[in-house]
Protein backbone atom coordinates (compact mmCIF):
# COMPACT_ATOMS: atom_id res chain seq x y z
CA UNK A 1 0.00 0.00 0.00
CA UNK A 2 1.48 3.37 -1.19
CA UNK A 3 1.47 6.65 0.83
CA UNK A 4 -1.64 8.07 -1.06
CA UNK A 5 -3.63 4.72 0.53
CA UNK A 6 -2.13 4.84 3.85
CA UNK A 7 -3.18 8.42 3.83
CA UNK A 8 -6.86 7.85 2.24
CA UNK A 9 -7.26 4.99 4.61
CA UNK A 10 -6.53 6.65 7.58
CA UNK A 11 -8.80 9.92 6.89
CA UNK A 12 -11.53 7.47 6.37
CA UNK A 13 -11.05 5.48 9.38
CA UNK A 14 -10.90 9.06 11.28
CA UNK A 15 -14.11 9.97 9.56
CA UNK A 16 -15.60 6.66 10.80
CA UNK A 17 -14.88 7.23 14.12
CA UNK A 18 -16.76 10.98 14.20
CA UNK A 19 -20.01 10.02 12.27
CA UNK A 20 -22.86 7.78 12.94
CA UNK A 21 -24.40 5.25 10.08
CA UNK A 22 -28.30 6.06 9.19
CA UNK A 23 -30.63 2.89 10.07
CA UNK A 24 -30.34 -0.78 10.37
CA UNK A 25 -29.30 -2.12 7.70
CA UNK A 26 -31.34 -5.28 5.54
CA UNK A 27 -31.33 -8.66 6.37
CA UNK A 28 -31.17 -9.26 2.26
CA UNK A 29 -29.12 -7.69 -0.44
CA UNK A 30 -30.24 -8.41 -4.17
CA UNK A 31 -26.76 -9.45 -6.16
CA UNK A 32 -27.83 -6.91 -8.32
CA UNK A 33 -27.00 -4.25 -5.65
CA UNK A 34 -23.75 -6.00 -4.47
CA UNK A 35 -22.71 -5.54 -8.38
CA UNK A 36 -22.57 -1.79 -8.08
CA UNK A 37 -20.95 -1.47 -5.20
CA UNK A 38 -17.14 -1.36 -6.47
CA UNK A 39 -18.44 1.02 -8.88
CA UNK A 40 -19.50 3.49 -5.94
CA UNK A 41 -16.01 2.42 -4.65
CA UNK A 42 -14.20 3.42 -7.59
CA UNK A 43 -16.15 7.01 -8.20
CA UNK A 44 -16.04 8.10 -4.17
CA UNK A 45 -12.29 6.99 -4.36
CA UNK A 46 -11.80 9.64 -7.43
CA UNK A 47 -13.99 12.42 -5.52
CA UNK A 48 -11.42 11.88 -2.55
CA UNK A 49 -8.88 12.29 -4.89
CA UNK A 50 -9.90 15.78 -6.34
CA UNK A 51 -10.69 17.27 -2.76
CA UNK A 52 -14.74 16.74 -3.01
CA UNK A 53 -16.05 16.67 0.22
CA UNK A 54 -19.72 16.06 -0.18
CA UNK A 55 -22.20 15.04 -3.00
CA UNK A 56 -25.79 14.82 -3.54
CA UNK A 57 -27.62 11.90 -5.03
CA UNK A 58 -28.19 13.65 -8.17
CA UNK A 59 -24.30 14.47 -8.64
CA UNK A 60 -23.53 11.11 -8.48
CA UNK A 61 -25.99 9.77 -10.82
CA UNK A 62 -24.54 12.25 -13.20
CA UNK A 63 -21.28 10.79 -12.73
CA UNK A 64 -22.45 6.61 -12.88
CA UNK A 65 -25.41 7.19 -15.04
CA UNK A 66 -27.26 5.59 -12.78
CA UNK A 67 -30.50 7.09 -11.32
CA UNK A 68 -30.79 9.10 -8.65
CA UNK A 69 -33.33 7.07 -7.21
CA UNK A 70 -31.30 3.85 -7.54
CA UNK A 71 -28.71 4.85 -5.59
CA UNK A 72 -30.54 6.00 -2.71
CA UNK A 73 -32.25 2.54 -2.77
CA UNK A 74 -28.49 1.07 -3.15
CA UNK A 75 -27.44 2.94 -0.32
CA UNK A 76 -30.74 2.05 2.10
CA UNK A 77 -29.87 -1.31 1.73
CA UNK A 78 -27.14 -0.86 4.08
CA UNK A 79 -28.31 2.34 6.18
CA UNK A 80 -28.60 4.98 4.23
CA UNK A 81 -25.62 7.40 4.93
CA UNK A 82 -27.13 10.73 3.55
CA UNK A 83 -28.44 13.37 5.48
CA UNK A 84 -31.50 15.37 3.78
CA UNK A 85 -30.44 18.96 2.69
CA UNK A 86 -27.06 17.65 2.86
CA UNK A 87 -26.41 14.57 0.48
CA UNK A 88 -23.72 12.37 1.08
CA UNK A 89 -20.24 13.01 3.00
CA UNK A 90 -18.09 11.45 0.19
CA UNK A 91 -15.03 10.39 2.77
CA UNK A 92 -17.58 8.84 5.30
CA UNK A 93 -19.81 6.75 2.55
CA UNK A 94 -16.55 5.97 0.33
CA UNK A 95 -15.16 4.79 4.17
CA UNK A 96 -18.90 2.58 4.70
CA UNK A 97 -18.68 0.94 1.31
CA UNK A 98 -14.90 -0.37 1.74
CA UNK A 99 -16.15 -1.96 4.78
CA UNK A 100 -19.17 -3.65 3.13
CA UNK A 101 -17.34 -4.64 0.67
CA UNK A 102 -14.23 -5.98 3.05
CA UNK A 103 -11.44 -3.60 2.04
CA UNK A 104 -10.29 -3.28 5.99
CA UNK A 105 -10.69 -6.90 6.17
CA UNK A 106 -6.90 -7.58 5.07
CA UNK A 107 -7.43 -10.98 2.58
CA UNK A 108 -4.88 -12.69 1.60
CA UNK A 109 -4.24 -14.49 -1.87
CA UNK A 110 -2.34 -16.41 -3.80
CA UNK A 111 -2.41 -17.15 -7.31
CA UNK A 112 -2.56 -20.60 -9.20
CA UNK A 113 -0.76 -20.42 -12.29
CA UNK A 114 2.11 -18.48 -13.33
CA UNK A 115 1.60 -18.12 -17.01
CA UNK A 116 0.92 -14.83 -18.70
CA UNK A 117 -2.45 -14.01 -17.08
CA UNK A 118 -0.86 -14.98 -13.40
CA UNK A 119 1.97 -13.07 -14.35
CA UNK A 120 0.07 -9.45 -15.60
CA UNK A 121 -2.74 -10.03 -12.24
CA UNK A 122 0.15 -9.81 -10.26
CA UNK A 123 1.58 -6.67 -11.47
CA UNK A 124 -1.62 -5.28 -11.03
CA UNK A 125 -2.26 -3.28 -8.21
CA UNK A 126 -5.94 -3.53 -8.21
CA UNK A 127 -4.99 -5.98 -5.29
CA UNK A 128 -3.43 -3.51 -3.13
CA UNK A 129 -5.84 -1.15 -3.79
CA UNK A 130 -8.28 -3.27 -2.67
CA UNK A 131 -6.76 -4.69 0.81
CA UNK A 132 -6.00 -7.77 -0.96
CA UNK A 133 -2.29 -9.31 -0.36
CA UNK A 134 -1.06 -11.49 -2.74
CA UNK A 135 1.23 -13.61 -0.80
CA UNK A 136 2.28 -16.70 -3.63
CA UNK A 137 1.96 -17.74 -6.93
CA UNK A 138 2.51 -21.87 -7.96
CA UNK A 139 3.02 -23.58 -10.82
CA UNK A 140 4.30 -27.09 -12.15
CA UNK A 141 6.80 -25.55 -14.87
CA UNK A 142 10.08 -26.30 -12.72
CA UNK A 143 11.61 -22.53 -14.97
CA UNK A 144 8.86 -20.64 -12.76
CA UNK A 145 9.42 -22.32 -9.80
CA UNK A 146 11.65 -20.18 -7.15
CA UNK A 147 11.33 -17.24 -9.15
CA UNK A 148 9.64 -14.15 -8.48
CA UNK A 149 7.33 -11.59 -9.85
CA UNK A 150 6.55 -8.55 -9.22
CA UNK A 151 8.11 -9.10 -5.44
CA UNK A 152 5.99 -12.23 -5.23
CA UNK A 153 7.38 -15.68 -5.31
CA UNK A 154 6.30 -18.89 -7.54
CA UNK A 155 6.24 -22.13 -5.61
CA UNK A 156 5.65 -25.97 -7.08
CA UNK A 157 1.98 -27.19 -6.88
CA UNK A 158 3.46 -29.13 -4.36
CA UNK A 159 3.29 -26.82 -1.69
CA UNK A 160 -0.33 -25.74 -2.41
CA UNK A 161 -2.29 -27.31 0.14
CA UNK A 162 0.36 -26.87 3.37
CA UNK A 163 0.90 -23.08 1.81
CA UNK A 164 -2.76 -22.35 2.24
CA UNK A 165 -2.75 -23.75 5.69
CA UNK A 166 0.01 -22.32 7.43
CA UNK A 167 -0.52 -18.75 5.75
CA UNK A 168 -4.24 -18.81 5.85
CA UNK A 169 -5.16 -17.71 2.22
CA UNK A 170 -8.42 -16.43 2.43
CA UNK A 171 -8.75 -16.09 -1.74
CA UNK A 172 -7.20 -18.50 -4.87
CA UNK A 173 -7.27 -16.61 -8.38
CA UNK A 174 -7.31 -19.46 -10.59
CA UNK A 175 -5.36 -18.84 -13.88
CA UNK A 176 -4.20 -22.45 -14.92
CA UNK A 177 -5.94 -24.55 -18.40
CA UNK A 178 -9.39 -25.23 -17.44
CA UNK A 179 -8.60 -29.33 -17.13
CA UNK A 180 -6.98 -28.66 -14.02
CA UNK A 181 -9.43 -26.23 -12.64
CA UNK A 182 -11.88 -28.38 -10.69
CA UNK A 183 -9.41 -30.45 -9.23
CA UNK A 184 -7.39 -27.36 -7.94
CA UNK A 185 -10.42 -26.01 -6.47
CA UNK A 186 -10.99 -28.81 -4.32
CA UNK A 187 -7.50 -29.05 -3.02
CA UNK A 188 -7.91 -25.48 -2.38
CA UNK A 189 -11.37 -25.61 -0.63
CA UNK A 190 -9.83 -29.01 1.47
CA UNK A 191 -7.40 -26.40 2.51
CA UNK A 192 -8.99 -24.03 3.85
CA UNK A 193 -9.43 -21.31 0.94
CA UNK A 194 -13.30 -20.19 0.83
CA UNK A 195 -13.04 -17.81 -1.88
CA UNK A 196 -12.36 -18.85 -5.98
CA UNK A 197 -11.29 -16.22 -8.89
CA UNK A 198 -11.90 -18.41 -11.30
CA UNK A 199 -10.47 -16.93 -14.48
CA UNK A 200 -10.02 -20.62 -16.54
CA UNK A 201 -13.27 -20.73 -18.42
CA UNK A 202 -14.55 -23.31 -16.50
CA UNK A 203 -17.72 -23.47 -14.35
CA UNK A 204 -16.52 -24.65 -10.75
CA UNK A 205 -18.70 -27.26 -8.79
CA UNK A 206 -18.59 -26.88 -4.94
CA UNK A 207 -20.27 -28.92 -2.56
CA UNK A 208 -19.97 -26.72 0.71
CA UNK A 209 -22.61 -23.73 0.75
CA UNK A 210 -19.42 -21.40 2.18
CA UNK A 211 -17.24 -21.83 -0.47
CA UNK A 212 -17.47 -18.23 -2.42
CA UNK A 213 -16.73 -18.87 -6.39
CA UNK A 214 -16.39 -16.13 -8.81
CA UNK A 215 -16.54 -17.54 -12.41
CA UNK A 216 -14.81 -14.81 -15.11
CA UNK A 217 -15.23 -15.51 -18.56
CA UNK A 218 -13.57 -13.00 -20.48
CA UNK A 219 -14.90 -13.41 -23.65
CA UNK A 220 -18.27 -13.42 -22.58
CA UNK A 221 -17.83 -9.29 -22.01
CA UNK A 222 -16.14 -9.20 -25.73
CA UNK A 223 -19.06 -10.78 -26.93
CA UNK A 224 -21.74 -9.07 -25.03
CA UNK A 225 -19.41 -5.90 -26.76
CA UNK A 226 -19.50 -7.32 -30.40
CA UNK A 227 -23.44 -7.71 -29.75
CA UNK A 228 -23.37 -3.62 -29.17
CA UNK A 229 -21.69 -3.06 -32.38
CA UNK A 230 -23.56 -5.34 -34.29
CA UNK A 231 -27.27 -4.07 -33.11
CA UNK A 232 -25.69 -0.72 -33.81
CA UNK A 233 -24.19 -1.59 -37.20
CA UNK A 234 -27.51 -3.50 -38.09
CA UNK A 235 -29.85 -0.50 -36.98
CA UNK A 236 -27.78 1.93 -38.96
CA UNK A 237 -28.08 -0.51 -41.90
CA UNK A 238 -32.21 -0.83 -41.69
CA UNK A 239 -31.80 3.39 -41.55
CA UNK A 240 -30.71 3.71 -44.67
Amino acid sequence: MNNEEIEIYGDIQKTLESEEGGSSPRAYVSPAVIKRLPRYFRYLRELIRNGKMRISSGELSKMMNVTASQIRQDLNCFGGFGQQGYGYNVKYLYAKISDILGVNCNFRAVIVGAGNLGRALVRNPMFTKRGVSTVAMFDIDKDLIGNTVAGVGVYSMEELESFCEENLIDIAVLTLPKECAQQVSDRLVRAGVLGIWNFTGKELEKEREDVKIVNVHLGDSLMTLCYELNHMRTGEEEDK
